[in-house]
Formats: structure tokens, sequence, C-alpha cells
């Protein structure tokens, strides 16, 4: 035994701690690290450049209900309709995201109150396939309209999707039109749709639900568009301007109503409920 060992087992000394791997976080914009904990508290945004990092929709849940929401029950779809096959099978590709995720579709909806108002509430879960839009997507989103006409209240959805599920074909682009029947039907019920847009909001999602709100707010500088930005320029072959499909580019020319920043959002949604509910009552 060497001198090191026996002064090491003489003397007290602790093992050397291991240093959990999501100590620190590096924000995705201006590559700042952060202490997990300190990012999470201030909502998953940088305090830094603040840029809006993307949740969950457990996290987004708690911060725009208040207490004592319930989480609705997912609609289920038949699951590989074409028996699609790319380098993993579809099926294999549902289960790795569920295991991966709490929730069993990239779309799940929520009953609660927004700051005393009632309403359903429907988070787009870019972590679950990119959200992509699939006949589960539909069937979630034509359960939340249902749910809020029958509970006579608002639908309020936060968007995040690349696009349609490709595994799923033409079924998936079908849940375009099924979306927005659903919205028209909710409409002529005289209740509040109100939409907000989060990174990223794209694709076949950008052309059906995500545009069709009463209202449509978006978080500070998040993508929407629905065609990518370079397949855009390779077509019209023309230089795009910068901050082309950002929220606040898409503010300024009218196509979001308002860009909001995330501790605000809760609030700014209460006041619009307020506003709406009380018009449509009137």
């Amino acid at each position: 035994m060497s001198w090191i060992d026996r002064v090491r087992k003489a003397l007290p000394f602790k093992d050397k701690r291991d240093t959990p791997d999501n100590l620190w976080i590096s924000c995705p914009s201006c590559k700042e690290m952060l202490f997990t904990k300190e990012y999470e508290e201030n909502l998953s945004v940088c305090p830094r450049c603040e840029h809006h990092g993307r949740i969950g929709a457990d996290t987004r849940f708690a911060q725009l209900l208040d207490e004592g929401f319930t989480i609705l029950d997912t609609p289920k779809v038949k699951e590989d309709p074409l028996k699609f096959k790319d380098q993993k099978k579809y099926p294999d590709r549902l289960k790795a995201a569920r295991a991966a995720n709490p929730h069993p579709d990239a779309l799940t909806n929520a009953l609660g109150e927004i700051g005393g108002h009632k309403a359903v509430l429907g988070v787009q879960d870019f972590a679950f396939m990119g959200g992509s839009m699939g006949m589960a997507v539909g069937a979630a989103f034509v359960a939340g309209v249902d749910r809020a006409i029958k509970e006579k209240c608002a639908y309020v959805i936060c968007t995040a999707a690349g696009g349609a599920r490709m595994q799923e074909g033409i079924l998936s682009l079908m849940q375009m039109p099924k979306a927005t029947v659903a919205i028209s039907r909710l409409k002529r019920a005289g209740l509040p749709y109100v939409v907000v847009l989060t990174d990223p909001t794209t694709g076949g999602v950008t052309a059906s639900y995500a545009m069709l709100g009463d209202v449509h707010i978006a978080e500070p500088g998040c993508l929407i568009g629905f065609a990518g930005q370079r397949v855009i320029q390779d077509t019209i072959r023309e230089k795009l301007p910068e901050g082309f499909q950002r929220a606040e580019y898409l503010h300024e020319h009218g196509m979001v109503d308002m860009v909001v920043h995330r501790r605000d959002l809760k609030a700014t949604l209460a006041s619009l409920l307020d506003y709406l509910t009380a018009a449509k009552a009137a």
C-alpha cells in the first residue's frame, strides 16, 4: 500500500460527489450557460437574451391554468393505418415517443380556469414527434372544441408543430378541414377561440387551426410559417427580409395580433377571455 492510500484511509476524506448532468443548460440562442433551476424558475426564458425555450404540455398547463385543472382523456384513433415504414416502423416511433413523453400524442387538452375564467386549454408538445399533426391530434382538437361547447367556455390552444405527420399521409392532411369545421361549430355557439403561437408553428397546422382564431398571440421570437424560408426563397428567387417568419415581423405586418412575453401570457389571456366572454354575453 502506498503512502497516499494510507493517508486516504487514515483521514476522513469523502468520495467526490457526482454532479448531475442536467445541472446546467445552454441557451439555444445566446449560448449562455444557465443554472437549470434558475432557468426553469424564469419560465424557461433566458435571463440574458430573453429567448423563450420550448416547454412541454404539463409545464404549459401549470403556467397558464389556475390550480385544480383536469387533464382530459386523449381520444383513441386507429394507429398506423397505412402500415408505414421508413428507417423504423411507425408503431415503433410512436412507442419511443410515448416512452419519452407523459402524454399519448402531440396534443393534450385540460379543463380549468385562466384567471378565474373557465376554459379548455389545448397544448401541442413539439417534443412528441415534432408536434406533428396526425389523426390523434385532429381527434384531440375536435374533442377539445366539443368539451368547450359542452362547458360553454372558450377553447384556447398553444400550437407547436413541424406540420402534418408524414407517416399518416393524406389522412394527416384531412385533419386540416376537420379542425376547420370544428372551429366553425365553436364560433356558431358564440364561444371564443384563442390561439397562442409558440416556437415553432409551421406547415399544415399554420395553414389551418393556428390561423383561424378570434385572437392570435405569439411568444417572442417564435417561428411561424407554412413553408420553410429556404423553400420560399428558392421558389420566388428573391432574398427574404431579416426576421422573416418570426413573431415580431408577422406582428408588424398584421398576421399576429400581439407578441406577449411568457410572464405576461396568463394575465393577457385572462383579460382577453374577460373581454370576449362579456362581448358574447352582450
